[in-house]
């Protein structure tokens, strides 16, 4: 019986170390460098040769190129809200998907939260970011059926640690094409 209890100990323990070995580092797992061919931008802001690019998604340049370029916009420590400059890359993606050019083009909001918090609360704070983006887009003329949240809360971090700066990173929501 002894046997049995050891060997089942053994066992969890050793799934549980099997799954957590199957993270990616964010380096493995991003290509910086990959090129959302349907809309013809560099999904990093970064032309192939890891220069900023000049023109956005809708072919402007200048400094609406570079808010379009943006696709991570990042809160505060336990804060929905968004700063002036998160504003500003929400207005110009909004300007961008009420264009012309992208008659066709949804855009999927995803939440993102740091590890401190419970699991709840965080998937809770991601949804709310994600919906801060999608209230602002829509306000802007985006409509609702072209927009869709998800929550990841802590699951997908982009940084590892566990200081002021790995968290910072990730307190966020990302902004993808489809």
């Amino acid at each position: 019986m002894r046997n049995i209890r050891s060997l089942i100990i053994v066992l969890v323990a050793s799934f549980a170390l099997a799954a957590c070995g199957g993270r990616k580092s964010v380096e493995e797992d991003v290509n910086v460098e990959a090129v959302d061919s349907s809309l013809g931008a560099s999904s990093s802001g970064l032309s192939g040769d890891g220069s900023s690019s000049t023109s956005g998604l809708d072919g402007s340049s200048g400094a609406n190129a570079e808010l379009l370029n943006s696709r991570v916009i990042y809160f505060e420590y336990n804060s929905s809200s968004l700063t002036l400059e998160s504003e500003a890359v929400v207005q110009a993606h909004a300007q961008y998907l009420s264009s012309a050019n992208a008659s066709g083009v949804g855009v999927i909001l995803e939440g993102h939260a740091d590890e401190r918090g419970t699991r709840e609360y965080n998937l809770a704070l991601g949804e709310d970011r994600a919906k801060e983006v999608a209230n602002l887009m829509q306000a802007l003329g985006v409509s609702a059926s072209r927009i869709q949240n998800i929550s990841y809360g802590e699951e997908r971090p982009v940084s590892l640690g566990s200081d002021e700066s790995a968290w910072s990173l990730n307190r966020r929501v990302e902004i993808l094409y489809q």
